[in-house]
């Protein structure tokens, strides 16, 4: 579904179709420095014929890659997710601007050859780790003793969780990378620009730091340590670099194959230039990042890759989320409340402003999410390339979506003090009688994300009221005009309709004051679903009872 959409892939707004056309441009500019040859080219695909730009230019055939970069010291998290799921949003648009026709790859690379500096927190057998601090992380050992080193355990973790969402990617070991050779060209030709590198390095570092410096971080050949020291001599010739050695020696080592490792800024614009990375995104706090290592990516005759600095998570107080502090969600939160297209949405969101990420999140995010699905097949074809679920599912979203929210669900589960999935859909049979788990799947999922979620958030907070003595006299009102309708009721409009007219009737002004009583009578929270659709799946004689209870102040005693 990503063919046959370059015209309007060039009008959409949505924000991966403006990096992608970012890409585009970056890309010819990069790979055609002849103005002419770039005008040809652009012109041809600008008229839907990619395929004959490729084959009229010779430097356009390479692949446009992608990357993105993971530390795994630690494991994956909401940050991993969310800069591959927009990376890989960014090449989708692309792949359609350019009518799928130019080839792509998307990197996850793994910066597995750092030292370890510190014991992270929660894994098993931290004396083990203390022991081996200062390692590269793929000599690690591993503290959970599944794997080669601590690095392949993480890096084995990051796989599996990029598998289960179904991420199209390619992965790249550091240590590969380092020891295979692929680096090598590109460490030589750092090891000859040293002084311009240590130029544009220096000047970024505090006095004390400046005066030992070096890119380089050699293994020490004596204890296998990543060591940060001063470089006292380097051999343009022989490749190598001198260094003193944690026993106070000299020691001489080659920049190629494995012996060094690079300095975070240096690494990055060395992969670049290596690697011929054409996008990579970052955090809006690597944006200093971003430029010097781009000013050392064009020291060694590279070329920095497009991309786009994201704005940081915030908890619920509006504070920067930090991982030490642990005040953010996880992912393994998200998940048992959400369904992972949710987050995804969350993701696809504004990406360039502050959001909070907590868990009063998840359900907004979820209906918006099902919102957009139904949304989807009615809307005109430059309107649903810019819907987020075609962004969320590369271009094919899924037909159907589910017959009610998320907020309704959780209220169902309240009312009905529903604790499995069968309490849930024994309500549905009447509502939806035709409905199965398997016909309605995404009901389904909803139902026990809706479970755990009321169980732990909003269960803990329910607050029931008594009605002020209008209110009381409005509820008694709805009770009996939906005592005057069909017992089998299971029009959700109707029903509504009887409860606009009732808070009309009774003098709500505003008539959501009139809405709100009825959730914090009926429901015990300031919000709730649209109350029509949830009595029709409530039942209406339950209903009713429910609002006579509510009237009597026979809630507001639990």
């Amino acid at each position: 579904m990503l063919k046959n959409l370059e015209a309007l892939s060039r009008e959409a707004r949505s924000w991966p179709f403006e990096q992608a056309r970012n890409l585009l441009v970056h890309v010819l500019k990069r790979r055609l420095a002849d103005a002419a040859e770039r005008r040809e080219a652009e012109s041809l695909i600008a008229a839907g014929r990619t395929d004959e730009a490729l084959a009229r230019f010779e430097a356009l055939g390479a692949p446009v890659i992608l990357e993105t970069g993971y530390g795994p010291s630690g494991l994956p998290h909401m940050g991993t997710f969310g800069e591959v799921a927009r990376t890989t949003m960014v090449r989708n648009a692309f792949r359609a601007l350019t009518g799928d026709h130019w080839p792509t790859r998307l990197i996850a690379f793994s910066d597995d050859m750092d030292g370890l500096r510190k014991v992270p927190d929660g894994v098993p057998n931290p004396q083990m780790l203390t022991e081996d601090l200062g390692l590269p992380l793929t000599r690690v050992r591993d503290p959970f003793g599944t794997h080669d080193s601590f690095g392949a355990h993480n890096n084995a973790r990051l796989r599996a969780f990029l598998d289960g969402f179904g991420f199209d990617y390619e992965f790249l070991s550091a240590t590969e990378c380092y020891r295979s050779g692929r680096f090598d060209e590109t460490l030589l030709l750092m090891l000859e620009r040293f002084e311009a590198v240590q130029a544009i390095m220096l000047p970024t570092l505090g006095p004390e730091r400046r005066a030992t410096y070096s890119p380089f971080l050699p293994v020490s050949p004596s204890t296998g340590r990543v060591l940060q020291v001063p470089t006292l001599e380097r051999d343009l010739a022989r490749g190598t670099i001198v260094f003193e050695d944690e026993d106070g020696s000299r020691a001489e080592v080659p920049v190629t194959g494995g012996h060094v490792k690079l300095q975070w800024k240096p690494d990055w614009a060395m992969r670049w230039t290596a690697l011929g990375v054409d996008y990579e995104m970052s955090g809006k706090d690597l944006i200093d990042s971003v430029k010097v290592s781009s000013k050392v990516c064009r020291a060694l005759g590279g070329v920095p890759p497009e991309g786009f600095n994201y704005e940081m998570f915030l908890d619920e107080h509006g504070q920067k989320i930090s991982k030490s502090r642990g005040n953010g969600l996880s992912m393994e939160e998200w998940l048992r409340y959400g369904a992972p297209e949710s987050l995804s949405y969350y993701m696809f969101q504004s990406p360039k402003s502050a959001k909070k990420l907590h868990f009063d999140v998840i359900p907004r995010a979820t209906d918006d999410y099902l919102q957009s699905i139904a949304n989807f097949p009615g809307q005109a074809p430059l309107n649903q390339i810019d819907n987020p679920v075609w962004h969320i599912h590369a271009g094919q979203p899924p037909a159907a979506t589910s017959p009610v929210s998320f907020a309704l669900l959780l209220n169902l589960v309240g009312v009905a003090n529903a604790t499995d999935k069968a309490a849930l859909w024994a309500y549905f049979a009447r509502y939806l009688p035709e409905a199965t788990p398997q016909s309605e799947p995404m009901l389904d999922r909803l139902m026990g994300y809706a479970l755990n979620y009321y169980e732990d958030f909003v269960r803990p907070s329910k607050a029931f009221r008594l009605p002020e003595p209008h209110e009381k006299a409005a509820l008694m009102d709805l009770a009996e005009r939906l005592k005057a309708l069909p017992a089998d009721t299971r029009d959700g409009e109707l029903i509504q309709n009887e409860v606009y007219a009732v808070g009309k009737a009774h003098g709500f002004e505003p008539l959501r004051a009139w809405f709100a009583a009825l959730y914090e009578v009926l429901l015990g929270q300031s919000q709730g679903p649209r109350f029509g659709s949830f009595a029709a799946i409530y039942g209406l004689s339950r209903t009713i009872t429910l609002i006579e209870d509510g009237a009597e102040g026979r809630l507001a005693d639990k």
